[in-house]
């Protein structure tokens, strides 16, 4: 049955005084009468106690979860630089069968999303736990890759290893929101982010290193020498990563009780319509009977629309005419740069709480990038181009994320449920998008650039229109004398 907003907000003001295992009613007293928070109801932190859990955590989750997305990229994106090594010949592909190779991958990947989400959320397994079993098996596939003959066999081994991979990226961001603020969250997931741009980065790298010392080695080629190392490298991080994972705020072991009581508390008095938890499927329920999740989904969607360059990126910068050493080194700068980027404005979004004018200027320089790539081929503007929208289009995608997370977080169970179904949903873009890319359309890549410049657009029309709903229920929540209001 669908809710009106009217009583929805209603539900959010008062189930606020119904939560079990919420902060103490003197500590939501104390956030209500706080001089300096913002129009969010959200401010800096300012107990010693707090700032020494949060510095706590950064050092034990955000490397382990930097280090597991740096090697889940890195072997997810392989396959691009291993097509720099003649691995369309070597497995006899022919046509647009390498981008089935691509696009295949996402089909795995998008089955699994949302249930591994609402199992995480069901308190049935160590989060921990299950997300280093998770790099562990997708490493191992990965390793596989090496050992395919043909079309077929890389087509089967691309779709399991987007099946095991998929519990690893919502099931992060999952954990994320449940130990960092909306004004601190950006910044998170901007870090995480990075480990997905730096792997572009280094990608080019590592393959060249790869291919010019081990290709022909022992009768195997340098791209079967690159599958083997990502993937035995993925397989031993895993087993680090199991040990600096939390858990759930209260069930953390390397927390103290003090600290574990403080991590809870301070989401809760950070949460917009605090509900009480019901189980994975009342969350599931709870997050696709809110309409906001499908215009987050499509603003999420156009954005990932945007970034479809990712998996051809050494192929876009190889249009720029140089050899393929020369490429591969070439695809580092532009992704470098690009998460120094996403970092910078994940913290000033977090300092700003501000969504919606941070999406607009970065998504619009990405404009640009797309632009100058399809109108010319003068190769210095097409590189400054590839910084342009790689930089654009990168840095918001922690921003989107962390409005996801603070707009749709009334429980544990919504907010995860609604993390996987806007990933599931955006990367669903990955299927089709491989296909604006054919060889045949090389080296301006007009009907591709041209589509991202349209995605990016879109983005920043999604961005405006939810920040002007969330406004009119802002000032709902205020008339019935809310405290804590929705961030845009």
């Amino acid at each position: 049955m669908a809710i009106t907003s009217d009583s929805k907000v209603d539900i959010e003001k008062n189930s606020a005084l119904h939560v079990d295992d919420i902060a103490s009613e003197k500590d939501l007293k104390a956030a209500e009468a706080d001089p300096n928070a913002d129009y969010t109801g959200a401010a800096a932190k300012t107990d010693p106690a707090e700032i020494a859990l949060v510095r706590k955590l950064d050092f034990r989750i955000m490397p382990a979860l930097f280090c597991m997305y740096f090697l889940n990229k890195l072997d997810q994106n392989a396959i691009a630089n291993a097509r720099l090594n003649n691995l369309e010949k070597h497995l006899g592909l022919k046509g647009s069968q390498y981008n089935t190779c691509i696009s295949i991958l996402y089909v795995g990947y998008l089955f699994a999303q949302i249930p591994s989400n609402m199992l995480l959320s069901s308190k049935k397994v160590r989060p921990s736990l299950y997300m280093a079993g998770a790099m562990a098996v997708w490493g191992t596939v990965a390793t596989l890759t090496m050992l395919v003959k043909n079309y077929t066999g890389l087509v089967l081994v691309r779709f399991f290893l987007g099946f095991v991979e998929a519990p690893f990226y919502p099931g992060a961001l999952y954990l994320l929101s449940l130990f960092y603020t909306r004004k601190e969250i950006a910044t998170r997931v901007s870090i995480l982010y990075a480990g997905n741009i730096f792997a572009v980065s280094f990608a080019g790298l590592i393959a060249a290193a790869t291919f010019a010392t081990l290709d022909g080695k022992n009768g195997l080629h340098g791209w079967q020498y690159l599958f083997l190392i990502e993937g035995v490298v993925t397989i031993g991080v895993a087993f680090f990563c199991a040990f600096l994972l939390p858990d759930e705020p209260l069930t953390t072991k390397w927390l103290t009780p003090e600290e574990r009581q403080l991590a809870h508390d301070r989401i809760q008095r950070d949460t917009v319509g605090l509900e009480s938890s019901k189980g994975a499927m009342a969350g599931f329920m709870q997050a696709v009977r809110d309409p906001r999740l499908y215009l987050l989904v499509f603003m999420q969607n156009m954005h990932l629309s945007a970034t479809s360059f990712n998996q051809f990126f050494p192929t876009v910068v190889s249009s720029l005419g140089f050899s393929t050493t020369i490429t591969l080194v070439l695809t580092a700068p532009p992704s470098l740069v690009a998460g120094v980027v996403g970092i910078a404005i994940g913290i000033s979004s977090g300092k700003y709480n501000d969504r919606t004018w941070h999406i607009t200027a970065m998504m619009s320089i990405a404009v640009v990038g797309f632009t100058i790539s399809a109108v010319t081929l003068n190769v210095a503007a097409r590189y400054v181009s590839c910084f342009l929208f790689a930089s654009g289009v990168y840095s918001v995608n922690s921003v989107i994320l962390g409005w996801v997370s603070g707009t749709l977080g009334q429980t544990p169970e919504k907010k995860a449920v609604s993390l996987s179904i806007v990933n599931v949903v955006s990367m669903a873009s990955f299927i089709y998008t491989p296909y604006l890319y054919p060889k045949s359309d090389g080296p301006k890549y007009v009907i591709a650039m041209s589509s991202n410049a349209a995605f990016a657009f879109a983005t920043i029309a999604a961005a405006w229109a939810l920040r002007a709903w969330l406004t009119v229920q802002n000032k709902r929540l205020k008339n019935q004398g809310g405290n804590v209001y929705y961030a845009y």
